[in-house]
Parts: structure tokens; C-alpha cells; sequence
């Protein structure tokens, strides 16, 4: 069970300050470690309080009988790879949660906030319930194939498995990109520069371009950023 820290959005929306905090180790709060882990908590939060309303406006326009009531977590254990990503609760109301080591990871608010705009965008265009089916075919097609070519139950089982994680990986690279896109728009809409933001993508390992990955080459992504965010510019 993932434990989440909530954020306090609705007592900052009121200007009320930021708790210092503490990092592991518990430095003095006028070390150099300390005062990075304030100016990372402050940075994600006033990134966070400042994207959602847009987020949540823009998921109203975009769908209809979407839940677009965002929540923004953190992810409180250390240890991991930076991530962030987008589900759902029980409820279906989606999350958005991101973990300590990619908060300390951006450089600025600009990547930040390309970030959130990117994992929000999956909600917008319903990536989750889109995997799901592509997951579901996959299972039907190659687990038909092997009962057909009659293998056993337990070889059907296995096909079965596989096909759904062949069918889940068969859209992403283009899930991927449609999110860059509308990140991309939701970034600016914020007020902050997806280009720059999109500098992230230097930082991290290129997945390149393997058949059935999960992300597309990050030269392709930073691409569809730069003319989404200029044909934006170009038209408003």
C-alpha cells in the first residue's frame, strides 16, 4: 500500500506558510540540505496550487460526466527512481501523485509543472480505460490462438497473460505523445514554459525507439512539445 502525504492546498490557497522541512539525517534547518527540501516543498506546492484549478477547468470543457476533481499526493518514500503518475481512487476520482526523489529532481517550475500538466493530461484523454482495452484484446486474441491450436489450460493462462501485456504496450508510445501535446497546452495555459519544462527529458535515460516499449524516444517528445507550444503561441 502506497502511503501518500496530503497536500494541504486549500490552507495555502489562503497564504498560509509553508511548513520548514526536515530532511532525513534531521540537518539543522539552516543547512544547505535543509533549505533545498524548503525550496523544492515550496516550489511543488505553489506549482501544484497554481496548475490544478487549470487542470480541473479544462477537464470540465474537454469531457463530459468526467470525474475532474484532481487530487495532487506525494509519494512520502525514499529510495525510489523518480516517478510521477496518474490513477484513479476507489471512487474514481483521479490522482496525481508524485514521488520525493522526482520533486528534489526538477530544476525549476517550469519541468515541474510540464510534468503535471503530462500526468493530468492521461486522465483528460483517458489513457487508463483505453490501456485496460487494448490489455483486454490482446488477452482475447492471443489466448483464442492457443486454445484453437490446442494448448493446454495452463498454456492458454500463459498466452493469455501475455497477450494483455503485449496489448497494453501496443498504444503507448501514442498515449505518451497525445499527453506531451495537451501537457503541453495545459502548461502554458498555467503560465509556465513547457519548453523549458520539457528539458527534463535530456536528464533522463532515452528509452529510444524498442518495439513494444512504453515511452517514444525523447527527442520525439520534445519535438511534439516545441510545435504544440508554437502553434499555441502562433493562435492566442
Amino acid at each position: 500500500m502506497r502511503r501518500f502525504l496530503y497536500l494541504a492546498l486549500v490552507l495555502l490557497a489562503a497564504c498560509e506558510a509553508v511548513p520548514t522541512v526536515t530532511p532525513p539525517g534531521g540537518q539543522a534547518s539552516g543547512s544547505p540540505e535543509a533549505r533545498e527540501a524548503e525550496r523544492a516543498t515550496r516550489q511543488f506546492v505553489e506549482v501544484a496550487s497554481t496548475l490544478e484549478p487549470v487542470v480541473e477547468s479544462e477537464c470540465r470543457r474537454l469531457t463530459s460526466g468526467l470525474n475532474c476533481d484532481f487530487l495532487i499526493v506525494v509519494d512520502d518514500r525514499m529510495g525510489d527512481e523518480p516517478n510521477a503518475f496518474q490513477t484513479l481512487d476507489r471512487n474514481g476520482r483521479p490522482i496525481l501523485a508524485f514521488n520525493i526523489p522526482l520533486i528534489a529532481s526538477v530544476e525549476n517550475a517550469d519541468e515541474l509543472a510540464f510534468v503535471m500538466g503530462h500526468e493530468s493530461s492521461h486522465h483528460i484523454l483517458g489513457h487508463l480505460a483505453r490501456v485496460e482495452e487494448d490489455a483486454a484484446v490482446g488477452a482475447l486474441i492471443f489466448s483464442g490462438i492457443a486454445s484453437m491450436s490446442g494448448a493446454t489450460a495452463a498454456d492458454v493462462r500463459s498466452a493469455e497473460e501475455f497477450g494483455a501485456s503485449v496489448g497494453a504496450r501496443t498504444f503507448s508510445k501514442e498515449y505518451e505523445l497525445e499527453a506531451d501535446q495537451l501537457g503541453t497546452i495545459l502548461t502554458m495555459m498555467a503560465g509556465y514554459d513547457p519548453v523549458r519544462g520539457a528539458e527534463f527529458f535530456m536528464r533522463i535515460p532515452d528509452p529510444g525507439d524498442r518495439f513494444l516499449g512504453t515511452h517514444p524516444p525523447n527527442s520525439a517528445r520534445i519535438a511534439i512539445v516545441r510545435r504544440t507550444a508554437a502553434a499555441y503561441a502562433a493562435t492566442n
